[in-house]
């Protein structure tokens, strides 16, 4: 950090707080992703003034802050993210492991809001999606997938946006590029989740006869996600994480995140007199 200074609030709310913690600092919206035994784990605890997302925490630091839980504050009320610092100040707004114990099979209120736990399995919430890629600056997605063999492949949709709730959270997507295939722009039949609404087992928003968020693969529903009809991938199925060839149930991957920062460009792309993407 810059300082020993930097961290002095934090240490002393440690210090003197209930259980180590004053529970006024832990004002964050979505409290309940952390467990009260983990309250100290947050690295930023007494920040006067909170980033906005990871990567704001990142330069703040001068790019020494390490992984952990942070209180950020994308909206009007802070919540506690895990950052990947030590990867260039992602917010990670999704993290699952194959046959998880955290249920992903939950309610349009419950991926609204967020679910799960902070520093495991979790969804940050469709809300705080909005909040962080609303801006001003533009955002990309990475994703990141670890098959049983330790074999990492890594994608990156920029820019990126999840719209507000009003358009039930659709999906923007912008131009891709990685080692994973690009399972959720390219235009296969029935496949496409660019410009997809969120569909929840209580809320069908997809595009098929039936509820794909109920559709069952080895008894276990497929939970919420940007459905088309159904999908080319899936990383909330939590029996078998599913991204086409590189993750299915002939390809098992182990884990999976999902994670935003900042984007690289500097204005939207054009092609002659047509936007390429109008987010």
């Amino acid at each position: 950090m810059k300082s020993w200074r930097f961290w002095l609030p934090a240490v002393a709310t440690l210090l003197l707080g209930m259980d180590g913690v004053y529970m006024e600092d832990m004002r964050a919206e979505n409290i309940n992703l952390l467990t009260p035994t983990d309250y100290n784990m947050v690295l930023n605890l007494g920040m006067r003034v909170l980033p906005r997302d990871c990567y704001d925490m990142l330069m703040t630091s001068s790019g020494k802050a390490r992984d952990g839980v942070y209180l950020i504050q994308p909206g009007d009320t802070p919540i506690v993210a895990y950052c990947a610092m030590q990867e260039g100040g992602w917010t990670v707004v999704q993290h699952i492991t194959v046959n998880s114990s955290v249920d992903f099979d939950r309610t349009w209120d419950e991926y609204k809001n967020g679910f799960g736990d902070v520093t495991g399995d979790h969804w940050l919430g469709n809300k705080y999606l909005h909040q962080l890629t609303l801006g001003p600056a533009h955002y990309k997605l990475g994703v990141k997938l670890v098959d049983r063999d330790a074999v990492t492949k890594t994608g990156e949709y920029d820019p990126f946006l999840v719209e507000d709730e009003s358009t039930a959270f659709r999906l923007r997507l912008g131009l891709f590029q990685g080692t994973a295939v690009d399972a959720l722009t390219t235009d296969t039949e029935n496949y496409l989740h660019d410009n997809q609404k969120f569909t929840t087992k209580d809320r069908d928003n997809d595009n098929y006869f039936q509820n794909c968020a109920k559709l069952e693969f080895q008894g276990v529903p497929c939970g919420g996600w940007w459905y088309d009809a159904c999908a080319g991938a899936n990383l909330n199925r939590r029996n078998v994480i599913y991204w086409q060839k590189d993750c299915n149930k002939e390809h098992l991957c182990k884990y999976a995140w999902m994670m935003v920062r900042p984007s690289d460009l500097v204005k939207m792309i054009y092609s002659g007199d047509c936007k390429k993407d109008e987010l």
